[in-house]
Parts: C-alpha cells; structure tokens; sequence
C-alpha cells in the first residue's frame, strides 16, 4: 500500500525551536508527581484545547500526518543498515552535540549533559549498570537529525503503525490527515497485527526511540531494550491504549519502562560530578557492553 498524497517535502519540516521544546511539553502533560497540588486534578495537565505553544501543535500535526505504515518501513529499510557513519560512542556523543541550539535561553547544556544528569540519576538509585548504560544512551538515536531527518521523524509520542490510531495519543484529531486513517486495513482495531501478538511484532513509529533499540539490540538485556524502544510510548504506559496487542512477557518487562521513565522526565540535576571525574566510571561501563565502533 502506498503512502497516497502525502508529501512532507511541501510541508514546514521543523516547527519546533529545539527538540528540547517537545521533551518539555511532555513535562507539561506528565508533570512529576511530587509537584502537583493536591487540589489539582492530574486531568488538567492533558488540556489540549488551549495549547501553551502553536509550535508543539504543527509538530504534532505533521508527525501524525505523515507517521504511516509505509513510512515507517521506508525508513526503517534506508536506517537500519547502520551504514551512514562508525564511531566510537565517545565521537558519537560529540556528533550529537552538534544539536545543541545556541539561540536557546533556557538552557547551556549539551545533549551528553543531559543523558548523563539521567544515567547519573538511576546510578545513585543503585539499579543495574545496564540500566545506567541505558540512561546514558537513550537519546542517542535524535543523530537523525544530523543525517537529515526532520524533527516529526526523530521526537514525539511514539505509537503503533499498520492498525488504528488510539484517541488517547496526544492530538488524535490530526490522523485525520493521515492516508491510513481511512485504509480498510490499517484503520482497524488489529490492522495487520493479530490479537494479543505481542509488541516484538508490531512495528511503531519511527523516531529516535525505534533507531536506538535496534543499534542496541545485541549488546544490552532485554528490559534496557524495552526502555529505550517504548520510553515515548505514552499512549501505552500512561494510558493503557496498545493492551490488545500486548501479551504477558510485555505486561511483565513494561515494569522496566515504568521504572525507566521517572528518570527520563524528572532527573534534572545542574550540580552532579563533572564529566572528568565521570569519566572512568562510565569508559568502564561502555566497555563491558558496548563495541569498540558503532554504526550509525
């Protein structure tokens, strides 16, 4: 099947003004409960009727315009042969600092600044160095960016492709747009999927979430996969949309993204080490999971 009329070339690409700007607005939708006053209803926090930035809505809008089973395919066919660059993951954090946006106001960090305010975050917490290796590493995949990909295609609320779009993703209303919200097949509860199939078959859309996991898939266990394929996967682990196509092993191993996310959104902490006496620590736990090089 075909992707039919839509045409992202003709479209305004990148409305964002850093991909910072969607990470926020998943702040603002899933705030840390530790903040929330008791008077006020968490249902406030998905009030989408008045959004606080037009910018976060055209990005939605082309995400879920152009977020079709084909797309997904294409992409993960031209991606997935890992064939645009091999570095080792310490050039590979210098390539991704490449994103840093110096017309922002709100921030100086760079993205390895970011990741390790996460992986530091799950190390104090004393869980599995896997799990520290995967805070480190889980935004590792926004290098699409760098090869050309537009923000719609690297951040965002992830979902399933190939079968209806849940209304509980954020902006449902734009799959309007979408040439498989009307396809007999991909329209339906299931689409190409069988009942309860489980998520190893279902393919989900393409961002920097799909791109990770999978340059990972050999190299960490299981649960460290599930975080970084399905952390932006809120429509499930929020609201519980995907539990017709889940089965019992993802019920069991989202108890890792439940765990993962915390971190991800909330651990923001400006006063951590320094990266020089970081460093030995984090040389080690790369060694032991990762390759020398890995392709991009």
């Amino acid at each position: 099947m075909s992707m039919k009329n839509a045409n992202p070339s003709e479209e305004i690409k990148n409305p964002l003004s850093s991909l910072d700007e969607w990470e926020q607005d998943v702040l603002d939708r899933y705030p840390d409960p530790s903040s929330i006053a008791q008077n006020k209803g968490t249902a406030e926090f998905r009030n989408y009727v008045e959004p606080p930035r037009d910018t976060v809505k055209e990005f939605y809008r082309l995400n879920h315009t152009y977020q079709t089973y084909d797309y997904v395919m294409q992409k993960k066919a031209d991606f997935l042969r890992f064939n645009k660059k091999e570095m080792p993951i310490w050039k590979a954090f210098d390539f991704l600092n490449e994103l840093v946006d110096d017309s922002d106001p709100d921030t100086d960090l760079d993205q390895m600044q970011h990741l390790l305010q996460t992986s530091e975050a799950i190390r104090n917490d004393g869980h599995p160095d896997w799990m520290v290796l995967v805070g480190l590493i889980h935004d590792m995949g926004k290098v699409l960016c760098l090869f050309g990909e537009p923000q719609w295609g690297v951040v965002g609320d992830t979902f399933p492709v190939g079968c209806a779009y849940s209304d509980k993703i954020v902006f449902p209303e734009f799959f309007a747009a979408n040439p498989d919200y009307t396809d007999k097949v991909y329209s339906t509860q299931y689409g190409v999927y069988e009942p309860n199939c489980g998520l190893e078959k279902v393919h989900m859309s393409w961002g920097h979430d799909e791109y990770v996991y999978h340059m990972m898939k050999d190299h960490i266990p299981e649960g460290g996969l599930y975080m970084l394929r399905y952390h932006s996967f809120y429509a499930q682990h929020r609201e519980h949309a995907y539990d017709h196509l889940m089965n019992d092993h993802d019920r069991e191993m989202f108890k890792w993204v439940k765990l993962f996310n915390p971190y991800d959104l909330y651990s923001k902490n400006p006063n951590q080490k320094s990266w020089e006496e970081l460093k030995p620590y984090y040389q080690d736990l790369v060694a032991k999971y990762l390759p020398a090089t890995l392709k991009f």
